[in-house]
């Protein structure tokens, strides 16, 4: 089992080789928090791209996708937020997160060049590829879900919501998708701190794409971490509010796993510990990939609007992929 991974913003590739013993430095959870992986190892390694290409050369083997996996047509999916709205006025509910998978069949992919030319293009990301005897994952995730110094107790967090193609402009869809994630966590932060700060709301770019965003930082105890990350996870942008009534509606309509999308991947560093919440991800199959892309509903949506929404994000992954010649 092998994770592989840069940092948003960072040149290095770092990687974690499981052992039965030495520290948790990495954790998958998945989006109902029913799954969890951790990776022990003695020590994160720095590796260069000649060093990657020696780890992975040996260390995966693309699995086999079940033919009993669905994935929603146009038609169903449009079917899903046509739900998805009726749930919304019924319970007078913010909003509501809608997701699907998507295949798509290929030979011949190279997923050590498609993962290093992802590392180029989402700089800002999380990029990262997860190897274990079962399955392969990949993503480039543009979100925090918060992320805690160890020196000097500053946690960080932001919402990131509202999904736009760069050249359009804002409207008031975005605007009140965005606004209660905000809201939403910064009550659940005020519950463990007295001097939480908050940005301004400004344009987050990722890609192809563009999200509004406003950034949190406050100073909380150590042993409240986890039990503040419990509060956040998971947050409107990728559930609702209220979080376990959204959840179970999530259930219901998407009718599908979600698995580690739209969970988080937990990262702890000699000073810091980073939980980044799971998008922009795919799952790697033999001449099959399945990305995960998903929108927030609200009142004002329109569901053909959703369903190119979700065809932008997927793109994150599905446009860069590198084949073998």
């Amino acid at each position: 089992m092998k994770f592989i991974f840069k940092l948003p913003f960072a040149e290095d590739f770092l990687s974690v080789s499981h052992h039965n013993s030495g520290k948790n430095w990495v954790e998958f959870s998945s989006f109902t928090g029913d799954k969890k992986i951790e990776i022990k190892s003695h020590s994160i390694e720095y590796c260069n791209e000649e060093d990657l290409e020696k780890i992975l050369e040996e260390s995966y083997k693309f699995p086999e996708l079940l033919n009993s996996e669905t994935f929603p047509s146009h038609d169903n999916y449009l079917k899903e937020v046509g739900k998805a709205i009726d749930v919304i006025n019924e319970n007078n509910l913010q909003k509501l997160v809608i997701s699907r998978p998507i295949k798509k069949d290929l030979q011949n992919l190279d997923l050590i060049e498609t993962f290093k030319n992802i590392g180029e293009k989402y700089k800002n990301t999380l990029r990262y590829l997860f190897i274990t005897k079962n399955e392969i994952w990949m993503g480039a995730t543009p979100e925090i879900l918060g992320k805690f110094n160890k020196n000097t107790q500053e946690f960080f967090t932001m919402s990131l919501a509202g999904t736009l193609p760069l050249e359009e402009e804002w409207s008031d869809k975005e605007i009140e998708e965005q606004k209660p994630v905000s809201q939403y966590i910064l009550s659940k932060i005020n519950a463990f701190s007295n001097n939480v700060k908050v940005s301004e709301t400004y344009t987050h770019i990722s890609g192809n794409i563009k999200h509004l965003r406003n950034d949190f930082t406050a100073t909380i105890k150590p042993e409240n971490l986890e039990n503040l990350i419990s509060k956040l996870h998971p947050t409107p942008a990728v559930c609702g509010i209220p979080k376990d009534f959204c959840k179970e509606k999530i259930l219901e309509i998407e009718n599908y796993n979600r698995e580690f999308y739209a969970g988080y991947i937990k990262i702890e560093t000699e000073e810091e510990i980073y939980y980044f919440v799971n998008l922009r991800c795919a799952k790697v199959f033999k001449n099959k990939i399945v990305a995960f892309a998903g929108g927030g509903i609200t009142p004002k949506s329109n569901p053909e609007k959703e369903w190119q929404e979700t065809e932008l994000k997927s793109q994150a992954i599905l446009n860069h992929l590198k084949f073998h010649s």
